[in-house]
């Protein structure tokens, strides 16, 4: 793990590999940890960056609110101590939502995306009640109960009782989160901007997946996102929930593989 100083925090990171590079972002409430199987299955292809967001993993713990465009503005930040102008980028769940508001700032920086199980409508007033009081919970009583009541939706309970590591590594990574900083997450997915139009007009190629089972974002929602991008291919990988990347990995895997294979020439 290797650290950077950023917009007055700090944040852990990995970089690895060498080629074009390819940011990966992870997801509420996980950690960088997420991608190392992708990690594993890309490093030789392609440099790959995985950081921990503000106030998650190994990064600094920031209170009270923290909006996607300081997510998006510490990406760059971290970006640009790697030397690295331009980038394919990655998100899941919240992190696809942090993507998508990094090409929103920063679109001569992107060459591709990737929105995995995520979802870019701004929040209904019911959804951004639940996640006040979401937040206002795990300030109050820590993020443990909460990690085991949310479980069985991250990852299907087929696969709970069929791949124990993969529970365990998602159960471990949320018990893990600091109540505070995914509170202020939270209360940013509250208030977070609507992306429809921005995904409309997107100048670049993008790849959707979703997983065939995932509760949070529906097939539906990624349907509705790959028909708005003008350039998308849709992926749906069967028999995973909300993190296909870890339930059904070398699936995951083939599919990013083939997006990123497939995109222009580099200076194209």
């Amino acid at each position: 793990m290797a650290t950077a100083e950023v917009n007055g925090i700090v944040l852990g990171y990995e970089d690895e590999g060498s080629g074009w590079p390819l940011v990966l972002v992870h997801g509420h409430p996980f950690d960088r940890s997420m991608w190392q199987p992708q990690i594993d299955a890309l490093d030789g292809r392609h440099r790959i960056v995985a950081a921990d967001l503000r106030g998650y993993g190994d990064s600094t713990v920031v209170p009270e609110t923290t909006p996607f465009s300081a997510f998006a503005d510490d990406t760059a930040a971290l970006l640009d101590q790697l030397a690295i102008d331009r980038a394919v980028l990655c998100g899941l769940s919240m992190g696809g939502q942090i993507v998508m508001e990094f090409q929103r700032r920063y679109p001569h920086r992107v060459r591709g995306l990737v929105l995995a199980d995520t979802s870019a409508a701004a929040e209904t007033d019911q959804g951004k009640a639940m996640r006040h009081d979401l937040a206002d919970r795990l300030l109050r009583d820590g993020i443990e109960e909460y990690a085991d009541e949310v479980l069985p939706k991250m990852v299907t309970p087929a696969n709970i009782d069929a791949m124990p590591a993969v529970a365990k590594h998602v159960s471990t990574m949320m018990r893990a989160t600091s109540p505070v900083g995914a509170a202020a997450a939270l209360r940013s997915r509250a208030e977070r901007p609507d992306y429809l139009d921005l995904l409309s007009a997107l100048p670049i190629p993008a790849l959707v997946v979703v997983g065939d089972r995932d509760e949070f974002t529906p097939v539906d929602v990624a349907r509705d996102m790959h028909d708005r991008i003008p350039e998308s291919t849709l992926a749906i990988v069967e028999g995973a929930g909300h993190m296909p990347n870890l339930e059904r990995s070398e699936e995951f895997n083939v599919v990013l593989r083939r997006f990123l294979d497939g995109l222009p020439p580099a200076d194209g």
